[in-house]
Order: structure tokens, then sequence, then C-alpha cells
């Protein structure tokens, strides 16, 4: 019994899309395919071996066909990768630049990826990465002509196992039809494109805040961050990160979005938009939280929680944190009341005076 060959799609997105958004493209998709599985925030994978006699089309053409079909309904620019297997199909789809496609035959599987480096197999972090490189293993191909044994000293059994089949090429997952997991996003378009790096930290301690406030608004922990920075070429750059525990904390999650805005080392880059996407939502009364014996943990959750009823009550801009507060001053001489602003301070949140003018002998006033 011959088993049939595998055809499938990876398509990138390039593109900040809102929930509505992408369930309209994985909607789209299933007019080519009824095998679409999303791939969130901004992918999606293609089963199209039951397509391709219906469209009596090559992979390749349908894979075009559905891209044209993106860009025309919905200005979408995406690249594309072809494969055999989900995990050669995705590799190809970041190995395009926007809007080309590439396709690796089964028969030239191997070949495609003998000189590609390690790190371009999923699944291999920075330890895994170092082990390995600190033995002169730096591409798929080293790995594959490595001596099993040999690497399972290096790695252990089981990982040792793993990277030899995903460095061979082999990946059996099937494309399975499934509803995205709910999820929070939140993103800013900039007006101009950016090279500030200043700014850059600025919109994204903004938008951390705006997740943080949404989540506790609505009663919910997230338990993965992803950052998207899209820029003037219209290319974009996507990272992942677990939180240690799940949380609507927004210190704890401007953290960590900063730690991977700033592993991207983006410098002089041309930033037009940034999205934050808070996955794995749970509910907050069921979540876990890891006891302190800091008490400035718990005066920050207080603070936190007053200045949600701050906002509340006095609107959404009447508390924020410091930096985004800094770059938008009060005129001097105005009066008014006077709402404290909150400045994030590592992972802790404190109030910071605000100073205001008696209106009577102009003596300053100091309110906490």
């Amino acid at each position: 019994m011959t088993t049939r060959q595998r055809h499938i799609a990876h398509l990138y997105l390039h593109a900040a899309l809102t929930e509505d958004q992408y369930s309209d493209v994985i909607e789209l998709m299933s007019c080519v395919t009824p095998h679409v599985q999303a791939v969130p925030p901004n992918a999606v994978q293609l089963d199209l071996t039951s397509a391709l006699r219906y469209f009596d089309l090559s992979p390749y053409d349908v894979v075009q066909l559905a891209k044209i079909r993106l860009k025309a309904l919905y200005d979408i620019d995406s690249s594309a990768g072809l494969a055999g297997n989900r995990m050669l199909a995705a590799m190809a789809a970041d190995a395009s630049a926007p809007g080309d496609t590439t396709w690796v035959p089964a028969e030239l599987a191997a070949e495609w990826l003998y000189p590609r480096p390690v790190t371009a197999l999923p699944g291999i972090g920075r330890t895994t990465a170092s082990t390995l490189s600190r033995y002169g293993l730096h591409t798929i191909g080293q790995v594959v002509d490595l001596p099993p044994a040999a690497l399972q000293r290096l790695l252990g059994a089981g990982q040792a196992r793993l990277l030899t089949e995903r460095a061979r090429g082999h990946d059996p997952r099937p494309v399975t039809p499934v509803e995205p997991a709910a999820y929070l996003t939140s993103d800013l378009v900039l007006d101009r494109d950016c090279l500030d790096p200043a700014q850059h930290h600025r919109s994204v301690l903004g938008l951390a805040d705006r997740i943080g406030q949404r989540l506790r608004g609505e009663c919910q922990v997230a338990g993965r961050i992803t950052l998207t920075v899209r820029y003037a070429d219209r290319s974009s750059t996507t990272r992942m990160r677990t939180l240690p525990e799940p949380t609507n904390h927004s210190p704890a999650l401007a953290a960590t979005v900063l730690g991977l805005l700033t592993a991207l080392g983006l410098q002089r880059a041309r930033v037009r938009a940034f999205a934050i996407r808070a996955d794995d939502l749970l509910p907050a009364g069921g979540a876990y939280r890891q006891l302190s014996l800091d008490p400035g943990d718990a005066r920050a959750r207080a603070a936190e929680a007053a200045a949600d009823r701050a906002r509340r009550r006095f609107g959404v801009k009447a508390v924020r944190p410091a930096a985004l507060a800094a770059s938008q001053p009060v005129p001097a001489g105005k009066g008014g009341p006077v709402v404290p602003s909150v400045a994030s301070v590592g992972s802790r949140i404190r109030t910071v005076p605000t100073f205001s003018c008696s209106p009577s002998d102009g003596s300053p006033h100091v309110r906490s």
C-alpha cells in the first residue's frame, strides 16, 4: 500500500490582524481547502492534498491562488512555504521574502535542509543551540552526520531522538482544523516610520499596559505574550514568550514584552507598527500565583487596583505609566483636579506625587 504524498502550505501574513480579520482569513482559506489550521497570530497552514484534484492545479499554483485571494479581498501581503509536512513548510515560509513562495519538494528536502543553521529547526532554544555550538555543530547537516550515540550523550536520549527526526525532515503531524484559541490583542500603528529606541520603548509599554487593563477588566489572566514588530518595508518580526505564571499584572506583562523588544536588537530599524497578543487565557479566579514575602508586591497590586478604579471613574487616561505621561506634559500654570500618575519600576508600581498650584497664593501643594 502506497502513502499519498502530502502537500502542506504555510502562509505568513504580513499584517497586524484583529481577531475578526484573522477569522475572516481562516474562512477565506477554507474555500481553498477544508483542512486549515490556525497558527496565531499571523499565519495559517493548509493541507492542499485533497484540493489539487478539485482545482486541477499544481501545489505551487494553488498556493499562488490563495495568496492572490488574500491580496485581492483583504489587501494582505503574504509569503509562503510549500513542502511535504508542517515543519518543512513553516521553515520554507521563514526563508521566503515578503511576497515570495519557497517550494521544497520531498525528494530535495534533505539537500535543502543540509546547509541551513541548526537554529532554524523548531524547538531549538538558546540552551540547546549553545550546547551544539560548543561542540562545533552549527548546521543541520552536521547534526545528521553525527552518530546518534554521540548526540544522545550531548542532549539526552529523548531530545536527541527528536532533534534527529527534525534534522532529517520528518514531521508526521497532520493539519488539524480547529478554532483559534481565545486571545486579546492590542496594536499601535505609528504616524510615521520611527527609528527612536525610546519611542519604541514607550509604544510597547503603552500596549502592555492596555493589555493588562483589558485582562483585569474581563477577569482573565494570560499565560503567553507575543510581540510583533512591523517595519517600513512591510516585513515583520514576531517573538513569543511563555510567562512564569499566568498573570494580568501590567508590570509583569510590560517586563516580558520589553525583554522581547530588547532581544530583537532593533537599533536603527524603521518601525511602522507594534502589536501585542495575550494567549492561553484563563479565568483569573482559577489561576495560581506564587506567594511573595516582599510587601512591595502586595502594595503594587493594591495601587494597580486603585488605578483601575480611577480609570473607571475618570476615564482611561486618568492614570497611566509615568513614561507615557512624560511624553505629553501638562502645560504649566494649568489648574484643575490632580490625578496621580503611575510609574513602572521593575516589577512594582508606585504612586508619583503630582504638583498643582493654588489659585490664591500660587504656593505648590503636593498630593499623593
